[in-house]
């Protein structure tokens, strides 16, 4: 399922830094520079009414929590609105892309659910994934992935350089696109 080449990367991120922004700001310049990115990053907090999610091939923001309620304790997310999300982003893949963003790795998708699918169609499609873990959750990654991914640090930087890497390691000279050109 994972490819050995490392088009599968972990942006690993401690409690205190924010993996959302670094992966907004990178798609956003990827897209400017003629890229196709697919995918989504997260906006709010889990366990509160604000958790949603910005698609990022269509900009729009998608609310994930559940109806506000106030009893209710830990994470807010909405397993059916993830789900509708999941389909919105399957069916852009399906459309093409350079690049796969999943927002997070965690529970759902380390039992085989949430968006762990997706990573998977992606990669069987040749299409480069990241994904953000926290560093809490990277050894139950590392089981989901087989070892097989890159850790990087939640760094723009660090996305930049994988980006290269793959790119240039992915040539395609027969596709018109800037981005297809440079990978």
């Amino acid at each position: 399922m994972f490819d050995a080449q490392c088009d599968l990367a972990a942006l690993v991120y401690e409690v205190h830094q924010d993996p959302d922004a670094v992966l907004r700001s990178f798609a956003a310049d990827l897209n400017a520079r003629g890229c196709r990115v697919v995918g989504m990053v997260q906006a709010g907090q889990c366990a509160d009414s604000s958790l949603s999610a910005v698609l990022l091939h269509s900009g729009e923001t998608l609310l994930l929590a559940q109806d506000f309620d106030p009893a209710a304790r830990g994470c807010r997310l909405d397993l059916a609105r993830l789900q509708n999300a999941g389909m919105r982003i399957a069916d852009a893949l399906s459309h093409g892309a350079d690049l796969l963003i999943i927002n997070r790795f965690g529970k759902r998708e380390r039992d085989g659910k949430g968006l762990s699918h997706l990573i998977e169609r992606a990669l069987d499609a040749d299409i480069p994934v990241v994904i953000a873990v926290g560093r809490d959750h990277f050894a139950d990654w590392i089981k989901f992935a087989g070892g097989m991914s890159v850790r990087l640090g939640c760094e723009r930087d660090a996305l930049e350089a994988w980006w290269r890497s793959i790119s240039t390691s992915n040539a395609r000279l027969d596709v018109g696109s800037l981005c297809e050109i440079l990978k």
